[in-house]
């Protein structure tokens, strides 16, 4: 990996971990459309898998008077399953097809949530957002949209939101670290993985991007908050869906 390359890794790190300070979003499909365009898919997986997995556990923990423990013991009973399920899927997606999913992703805040009556408080839907949601981040890398459909009903503050879903999101990256990761070690050996100085470099970025994040979300209300998020997430999946347009 280049020292360019690097830099521009370490710089984009800081700057989602802020916006996923505020939004607990947002900021993970930036950072995968930058590394992707960096790095191979399976390194920008690992990589992005590690960066997130920090950044949303320590936000988890910033916030931990807020999460919402019954609703994360629900989802890990999903999330098993749907790593299961990915066991008996051979089809692992490219950088165009990568694009595409990322591009299409953030379009779900624009689901007529009123019509879907998703509400992750109710153990079903807990458990199905376990299963949707970590497929999908395995998958594409990300899936803040998807599981920001089930929290818009729930009778939620932004703290226990933003919470809640950051230790989700942590186990999620966990186990997307893995999925990637035991093939390529498998196939090229232990040297293949990423470089261990750029992930330790990027943790204390990402928590100082999320810790200066959060300041920004307590100033914030609730209605400022939902309408400023589906704002961002949109423009960046038009911005995506342009990008896998290029590619084709």
């Amino acid at each position: 990996m280049s020292a360019i390359a690097a830099v521009i890794i370490l710089a984009t790190t800081l700057v989602t971990s802020f916006i996923s300070g505020i939004f607990g979003m947002a900021g993970g499909i930036i950072l995968m459309a930058v590394l992707v365009a960096l790095v191979s898919v399976a390194m920008a997986m690992i990589i992005h898998g590690a960066i997130q997995m920090f950044a949303n556990g320590y936000r988890a923990y910033l916030l931990r008077e807020s999460i919402d423990w019954r609703v994360f013991s629900l989802y890990c009973i999903g999330a098993a399953a749907g790593i299961a399920a990915l066991f008996f899927v051979s089809w692992t997606p490219d950088k165009r097809a990568l694009y595409l999913l990322l591009g299409l992703t953030p379009m779900l805040v624009w689901l007529p949530k009123e019509r879907l009556h998703l509400d992750i408080k109710k153990r079903e839907h807990a458990i199905f957002a376990g299963f949707a949601v970590q497929g999908l981040n395995t998958l594409a890398g990300v899936a803040g949209p998807l599981l920001d459909l089930f929290f818009v009903r729930a009778e939620m503050t932004r703290q226990q939101i933003v919470a809640t879903k950051s230790v989700t999101q942590a186990l999620s990256h966990l186990i997307k670290i893995g999925f990637w990761s035991v093939p390529v070690v498998t196939a090229a050996g232990w040297g293949a993985l990423p470089p261990w100085w750029l992930i330790a470099a990027a943790i204390p970025l990402s928590m100082l991007g999320t810790t200066l994040g959060k300041q920004v979300l307590e100033r914030m209300n609730d209605q400022g908050f939902r309408k400023w998020m589906k704002g961002l997430v949109t423009a960046i999946g038009v911005v995506l869906l342009m990008r896998a347009a290029g590619l084709y």
